[in-house]
């Protein structure tokens, strides 16, 4: 299954793209909680949808553009949970650092999880406690390492948020660098940063893909009482603030 999922994942990467270079019109809004949405994010969720119901139409999907009621959700054990577009500001900004999230959730973690990059088409994928990365063609596994000074990757959008800062000027001598969408996920998990603090706002869907790949080489991803970050169905789609790390 998980090869399918990454080509569902490259297809929704294409749809993305034709807005991405002005084949198709962006028809941007706001939404109601004030997050931006493009045509691309919609058409990426059309793919995705599409593809997962024809793969596997017993199992429920949970995307960002159309998010089942808390009804219909309550009881789920098993759901794929998807970001088609993440890092819609990103995709604004036009500075490529957003992603295709698809994760597979089963009593309340991920264990399966595709994130794809459509402007460098790379992509990163975990399954059966194994990440790999895939870049022109070529596949290798990753797994999360140690380097001193560490490298801390924050979020492009929140790295100026002073509880960021106030942990930042605590931590001892490391080095940082600001990424947009799950990419800080993919990092860690490929050894390239060792740390990703969060305190400001995220979504369910915005981690599991990235979580998926950062837990299955090696990091741990918890929140900041240190218990692991779960998807257990839940009224609310927000997650606490946590940290994905290697100490």
């Amino acid at each position: 299954m998980l090869e399918q999922i990454c080509q569902l994942a490259r297809d929704a990467g294409d749809a993305i793209m034709k807005v991405y270079d002005g084949e198709q019109p962006l028809n941007a809004r706001q939404k109601n909680d004030d997050s931006p949405v493009t045509a691309a994010d919609i058409a990426a969720h059309n793919v995705i949808k599409k593809g997962l119901l024809a793969l596997d139409p017993q199992t429920p999907l949970l995307s960002e553009e159309d998010p089942p009621s808390w009804a219909v959700r309550q009881n789920w054990t098993r759901f794929w949970l998807v970001d088609p577009l993440d890092g819609t500001k990103e995709f604004l900004k036009r500075n490529g650092e957003f992603t295709v999230n698809i994760a597979l959730i089963e009593n309340g973690l991920p264990v399966l999880g595709v994130v794809y990059v459509p402007v460098t088409g790379v992509l990163y994928a975990a399954a059966d406690g194994k990440a790999w990365k895939e870049e022109n063609g070529d596949r290798v596994e990753i797994t999360a390492r140690e380097a001193h000074p560490p490298l801390v990757v924050v979020s492009r959008s929140h790295s100026s948020d002073q509880e960021l800062q106030d942990y930042l000027s605590q931590l001892g001598e490391h080095q940082t660098v600001t990424i947009g969408s799950s990419l800080k996920f993919c990092l860690v998990a490929e050894g390239s940063a060792q740390l990703y603090p969060r305190f400001g706002p995220t979504s369910v869907w915005d981690t599991a893909a990235g979580h998926a790949v950062a837990s299955a080489a090696g990091a741990t991803v918890t929140d900041w009482q240190g218990q692991t970050l779960t998807y257990t169905p839940r009224e609310s789609f927000l997650n606490p603030g946590f940290r994905v790390s290697l100490f």
